[in-house]
């Protein structure tokens, strides 16, 4: 299978690193080529007829969708440019690519945060520009067959950070703490953080075989910023006081909702099919704290 990753961010790396110790071969394609990538292809997705180009080059059995911004505080004060870079690129990759089967990954923000169980039958108002560009996005996907729509909850993992881009939340509590620094947390803010290569694993399983047209991936436990940071702080090994919470309305969180919860009544059954389950919360600690990201196995 040859498979297009569209976004060579956290995500569409750990997507491609799955794919390819499966033996696929994943080309990415992005506006920049991240280090130590080799089958890599520039692509500004807006364009329309750039994007065509490339699925014409690589003529993918599959494409996978983590393109444009995923900064929400970003998004929420540059609502045009996200709309155009989620929007707009998903409506390109459609049309580009016609007979590929499609997975777009998606987001909890497209919920308004007014409660912890959000599943796939949940009504959907986004909570901020950002899920609003990935709402949208979604319905361009859910007109396409076969295409699919992944919304995922709050993705971490090991991240060593690069110019220009925040490492994830957990990455950054680890970073900060092993060199005995304060971490400012918001306070409320609720999620199911999921492991990314847990994320990547699920997402090459939806590329063969029936998978339902959405599907909810969040981890198996709910947890606050706050409580996550403190338990990173106690596998680490320093004092809870290093951790400081701060209001989320006062926070760079303000436009995230209270809660970022997914659950899923479909992803069991694709689990069980792949031989996978989700790590919880202390396991994707001792996988951060451990080094490189994997899957987690049955």
């Amino acid at each position: 299978m040859t498979v297009l990753v569209v976004g060579s961010g956290f995500i569409g790396r750990a997507v491609a690193d799955v794919l390819r110790l499966r033996g696929e071969r994943a080309v990415l394609a992005a506006r920049r080529r991240p280090d130590g990538v080799d089958d890599f292809l520039a692509l500004d997705v807006t364009d329309a007829a750039a994007t065509r180009a490339v699925v014409e080059q690589v003529a993918p059995d599959a494409v996978v969708a983590v393109h444009g911004p995923s900064d929400v505080t970003w998004c929420e004060a540059h609502p045009d440019e996200a709309w155009a870079a989620h929007v707009g690129g998903a409506r390109n990759l459609a049309s580009a690519a016609p007979d590929a089967r499609l997975v777009l990954v998606s987001t909890d923000n497209v919920f308004p945060g007014d409660r912890p169980d959000n599943d796939e039958d949940t009504p959907t108002r986004p909570a901020n520009a950002y899920g609003a560009a990935k709402l949208a996005a979604e319905q361009v996907f859910a007109h396409h067959r076969p295409g699919s729509v992944l919304r995922a909850s709050l993705v971490y993992g090991a991240d060593p950070g690069e110019p220009g881009r925040r490492r994830n939340f957990a990455a950054s509590c680890v970073a900060a703490l092993r060199a005995g620094r304060p971490v400012t947390v918001p306070d409320p803010q609720w999620t199911t953080p999921v492991h990314v290569a847990d994320l990547a694993a699920v997402i090459a399983g939806c590329l063969r075989g029936p998978v339902p047209k959405l599907l909810h991936v969040g981890g198996p436990e709910r947890i606050s910023r706050l409580d996550w940071a403190r338990r990173i702080a106690a596998r680490v090994g320093v004092a809870d006081e290093l951790v400081a919470a701060v209001p989320r309305a006062q926070s760079n969180y303000a436009s995230r909702p209270e809660n970022s919860c997914l659950i899923s009544r479909r992803l069991p059954d694709l689990l069980a099919a792949n031989r996978l389950r989700l790590r919880d919360v202390d396991g994707g600690i001792d996988a951060l704290l451990g080094g490189p990201n994997r899957a987690f196995s049955r």
